[in-house]
């Protein structure tokens, strides 16, 4: 008897309920671009390499092109299309627009989904491989420029935007950063 390579499954993503039929090996990042046209999620690399394809699945930060569908069931899944409140920008898309953490826009989605991610793992006190002390009597790190740059190694632009990036992650957390003085029209505040 031949065992079946597909099932119907149950995805929960930006808070709306989608049943579809999928093969066993559909990744993720495919079933919600090319199943659910949800084509925020970007491909990159398509080997978890760049973090163009990050989204959110309960709450934690996921390359969509190395998890298979199947083990999203059931399972709260944010993509960049889920992240806004109606027409009120996150807070993390906020900054970067007024910081201009993107240039072609192409990495964005994934930067953005990790970025939430990021404030989250930093608010509940994870420690990175950039953070001097790890007990867990020393609290959470400061989330400075280091500590944002390691937490978002894993996301890749080709645009080289890193300076914007982090600088938009720190405003968005409400770090006071050092911000440098091109960082766009509203560098002063974030400074403040």
């Amino acid at each position: 008897m031949a065992l079946s390579t597909s099932s119907v499954i149950t995805l929960h993503v930006n808070g709306e309920k989608y049943t579809l039929p999928v093969d066993h090996r559909t990744t993720l990042l495919d079933a919600l671009r090319e199943r659910l046209d949800l084509t925020g999620t970007k491909k990159g690399c398509d080997q978890g390499q760049c973090g163009a394809c990050t989204v959110l699945v309960d709450g934690r930060r996921t390359v969509a092109c190395l998890q298979f569908a199947v083990a999203a069931e059931g399972r709260d899944v944010t993509t960049i299309e889920g992240v806004a409140d109606g027409d009120r920008l996150h807070p993390v898309q906020q900054a970067f627009l007024d910081l201009d953490g993107y240039q072609c826009g192409y990495c964005t989605p994934g930067q953005i989904c990790s970025a939430i991610g990021v404030l989250a793992e930093h608010a509940a006190g994870w420690p990175s491989a950039a953070t001097g002390d790890v007990r867990p009597e020393a609290g959470p790190p400061p989330l400075n420029a280091e500590e944002i740059r390691e937490r978002m190694s894993g996301n890749l632009c080709r645009c080289a935007a890193y300076a914007s990036i982090v600088d938009a992650v720190a405003r968005a957390a409400g770090a006071r950063t050092a911000v440098r003085p091109d960082a766009g029209p509203n560098a002063e505040e974030a400074a403040a």
